[in-house]
């Protein structure tokens, strides 16, 4: 006889009103394997609106502004022309980050550019976006700019017992080893460096902008050669001078990795992006305006290092120091943001791909991508290691995969248009405004960096090789290994590479 259906007593086994909420992420079918994936810890909302905006005001301010103007100057040839090319610089930017509002007020989660990616075009372009990111293009910043900080530490504390480039590998390994200790004893304590980073680094770049005040009070005025050099000109090649602009104002976009953990909904996001954007705008006028008051035109194009010209007008000497002291700060808090998001591409990358899962053990007491991390800061320091050894050629290698970005960043833009296509029905809590006309013009202004970018890289050579193929073979190299996880995933009936996530649901 079959055994009586009530001893299978159903409803004793569904207990709602006790049944813990599910973890964020946790159930998303984003995971084909989550049931392999220690996912029970997930990212949770624990940052505020302060910390995204340090996060991305830390990413952006780096380098480029203590050296980008002196090119803008040369290129433009005057002050309403390079004034124009700033402020446009913000204006873009801040269009871009209203499209980026959308997809992470929509698509919230950790994986930022490679989850959008991976909604409009499937798995298998999002790979080829975090291969690039992850191997190559977020290391190898995080080593490039630990060797500015180790160039500038190496000057201020040099290791006497070292040869100067030797000293400065030290001093670089080290700043990756401190921060990387520094996030991985969580995200509280990552955020809370990245905002005494951020300050000190505000703090600088206004003390360069309030030189020529102090100047003015002092009764001081520019030189007549440079105060003619000022009067006159007309842009020489606006165009490239937007791609230096561009380039200094560029990523913002990582706001995007910390979507999934900032407190305060939808519109926290949206006013961490526009806030930072309009912040680092106003900080650059007011740099410009600085080196422009301080020096004239024609002194500003010809300046090496303007930064340190106009606080040497104000501090003598010792403004030397200082701007050492600025960029080796901006250098540190670049590291530690670059460090905290890029960390998350490897958590989404695990989270996709079976054999990739140990990137996906996330660290809930700590907040951190914990597996990911680790394997992050060990390529950076096997990249400052060959960096030590081949110089400009790392160099060169790591800046000749910007076409790589810029191609991945417009087929973001234009996931805006495909993701609202395919899924119109979709909470939006957040739309572009004016659309599609901003999204329009931001695919456009990332469809002429990838072509400069390219014809940039085209130009050059490395190792009597031309620079193009760089980016080939980072591409070349991802396929091959998506060649490899497609395989060890067939077996699991897994849906196909570059079939789009929406039509697998």
């Amino acid at each position: 006889m079959p055994a009586p259906a009530p001893e299978l007593r159903p409803a004793r086994l569904v207990l709602p009103d006790k049944t813990p909420p599910p973890e964020p992420f946790a159930t998303m079918p984003d995971a084909p394997h989550d049931a392999e994936v220690e996912c029970r810890d997930a990212p949770r909302p624990t940052l505020g609106q302060r910390e995204a905006v340090t996060l991305i005001v830390g990413i952006v301010i780096g380098a480029g502004i203590f050296k980008a103007p002196a090119a803008v100057a040369g290129l433009t040839g005057s002050p309403g022309w390079m004034f124009l090319a700033w402020t446009l610089g913000g204006a873009l930017s801040l269009v871009g980050a209203l499209c980026y509002a959308e997809l992470a007020t929509s698509h919230a989660h950790a994986g930022g550019d490679y989850h959008y990616l991976r909604e409009a075009y499937g798995r298998g372009l999002a790979f080829l976006f975090g291969w690039a990111r992850y191997a190559v293009i977020t290391t190898g910043s995080i080593a490039l700019l630990a060797f500015v900080f180790g160039d500038y530490a190496q000057q201020a504390l040099p290791l006497a017992s070292l040869a100067p480039a030797a000293g400065a590998t030290v001093y670089a390994a080290a700043a990756v080893v401190a921060l990387a200790a520094v996030n991985l004893a969580g995200i509280r304590s990552g955020s809370r460096t990245q905002n005494w980073l951020t300050f000190v680094e505000v703090g600088g770049l206004l003390l360069v902008g309030g030189v020529p005040l102090a100047l003015a009070a002092g009764g001081a005025t520019p030189s007549p050669a440079a105060a003619a050099a000022a009067a006159g000109g007309a842009p020489a090649a606006f165009g490239l001078a937007m791609v230096f602009v561009l380039l200094t104002y560029g990523g913002w976009n990582e706001a995007a990795y910390i979507s999934a953990e900032l407190r305060g909904g939808p519109r926290a996001m949206v006013r961490a992006l526009v806030l930072s954007v309009a912040l680092i705008t106003a900080l650059y006028l007011l740099v410009c305006w600085a080196y422009w008051h301080a020096l004239g035109m024609a002194a500003l194009a010809a300046s090496s290092a303007p930064a340190a010209d106009v606080l040497r007008l104000g501090l003598g000497d010792a403004g030397s120091e200082a701007i050492a002291l600025l960029v080796a700060v901006s250098a540190l808090t670049s590291i530690n943001a670059t460090m905290i998001v890029g960390a998350r591409t490897g958590y989404a990358l695990g989270r996709d791909w079976p054999r990739l899962r140990r990137l996906a053990r996330w660290d809930g007491a700590r907040g951190s991508p914990a597996s990911a991390m680790l394997l992050q800061t060990a390529a950076a320091l096997l990249l400052v290691g060959i960096g030590s050894g081949s110089g400009d050629g790392f160099r060169a290698m790591v800046e000749f995969t910007a076409p790589v970005f810029w191609l991945f960043f417009l087929l973001t833009g234009i996931a805006l248009f495909v993701l609202r296509r395919r899924d119109p029905a979709r909470p939006r809590p957040f739309r572009v405004p004016w659309y599609p006309l901003l999204p329009l013009v931001f695919c456009a202004s990332c469809t002429a960096m990838l072509w400069a970018s390219l014809t940039h890289v085209a130009s050059q050579s490395l190792g009597g090789v031309n620079a193009a193929w760089i980016g080939v073979a980072v591409l070349a190299a991802g396929l091959l290994l998506l060649v490899v996880l497609r395989h060890d995933d067939g077996q699991r009936a897994a849906p196909a590479a570059f079939e789009p996530e929406e039509k697998r649901r």
